[in-house]
């Protein structure tokens, strides 16, 4: 199981004027993501990205069957939201912290934030969508109120089908979240300028 471990950078928490916690895709670590986060404007944020244990947060695709990625996704959306739950009763809202993954990062990112939908800062997603070989709808209740989701995919991406992005955005938009869906042409597996500009948007709204 995932244990409470993470990389962190940025201003100490009770000096944050926003909280991002970043999540790494299969086979990378908490610093790569870090890394990533270099390339976005972050002033006066706290950042914390998480281990999965293994560099894996659950074994197989995110569209294997529910029942195949236990008891590992069920873990790794514990750990998250013991994280969440201790920002929050520190003293720093929902509407300040900020979810960011890639790839199976941005998979765990969307399904942790439709489980526990209210108005977070803001949830990006750079190759993701929600999870389970079909999406089970009965696991998400609850209204964002207004809390703007980015997601960013690939049309030819081989982990993520774009549709399956198209899908979470109209459930996550059913559930009142301001959600802009782009999807690439050609861009493969990655993470764009243009998607990092749309989460710097997100980051420091105006």
């Amino acid at each position: 199981m995932h244990k409470t471990d993470f990389a962190e950078s940025g201003v100490p928490p009770e000096k944050a004027t926003g909280v991002l916690i970043l999540l790494h895709g299969r086979g990378a670590s908490a610093e790569d993501v870090l890394q990533l986060s270099k390339n976005l404007s972050l002033q006066g944020y706290y950042i914390l990205a998480p281990r999965a244990t293994h560099q894996s947060w659950y074994p197989y695709s995110f569209m294997a069957p529910a029942e195949k990625n236990e008891p590992w996704l069920s873990s790794a959306l514990s750990l998250i939201k013991e994280l969440t739950d201790r920002l929050i009763s520190n003293g720093i809202p929902a509407s300040k912290i900020f979810l960011l993954g890639f790839s199976q990062g941005a998979c765990l990112a969307l399904e942790f934030a439709a489980r526990n939908a209210m108005q977070w800062g803001g949830i990006l997603a750079f190759s993701g969508g929600l999870i389970g070989e079909t999406i089970n709808e009965k696991n998400y209740t609850g209204s964002f109120e207004g809390t703007p989701v980015f997601i960013g995919n690939s049309d030819t991406d081989p982990h993520i089908p774009a549709e399956r992005c198209r899908q979470s955005a109209t459930i996550l938009g059913k559930m009142k979240a301001g959600v802009t869906l782009k999807i690439y042409p050609g861009m493969g597996h990655t993470v764009n300028r243009d998607e990092l500009t749309e989460a710097d948007k997100i980051l420091n709204p105006a």
